[in-house]
């Protein structure tokens, strides 16, 4: 007995990941691309929303958005393939894994709120996944 499965369009999701990273020393900001949208999200927000369980416990201890230096930079990105990135900050910190459906979300955040704002609801934590 075989078994086989039946695509159609309709079944395909768009890819989430972004065609580019890019980051940007001098503004502080890491660059993402997609074929849609193009968002530029500052270092200090991509380190208050990492997921990692330190950061989880922090953020539910605080019932707030870690605390971070203002002066935060991203010092590497590490691809991991079709899941996400890990990303490497200045203050030593490198346990969190950002999935690409995540980054997408933030930046979606990022270019509806405008260059100044973010919506902090992104960065508080995941009472409800």
């Amino acid at each position: 007995m075989s078994s086989s499965a039946v695509c159609d369009e309709t079944d395909v999701q768009e890819v989430p990941y972004p065609y580019a990273l890019e980051l940007d020393p001098r503004a502080c900001r890491l660059e993402m691309k997609w074929p849609d949208l193009q968002a530029a999200v500052p270092y200090k927000v991509l380190r208050q929303s990492c997921r990692c369980s330190v950061c989880e416990s922090v953020r539910r201890a605080l019932d707030d958005v870690p605390p971070v230096d203002a002066g935060v930079t991203l010092l590497k990105i590490e691809l991991l393939g079709s899941m996400g990135v890990q990303l490497f900050f200045s203050d030593g910190h490198e346990r969190g894994i950002y999935p690409w459906t995540y980054l997408r979300r933030i930046a979606d955040g990022r270019a509806a709120e405008g260059v100044d704002d973010f919506p902090q609801a992104l960065m508080k934590g995941w009472k409800d996944e």
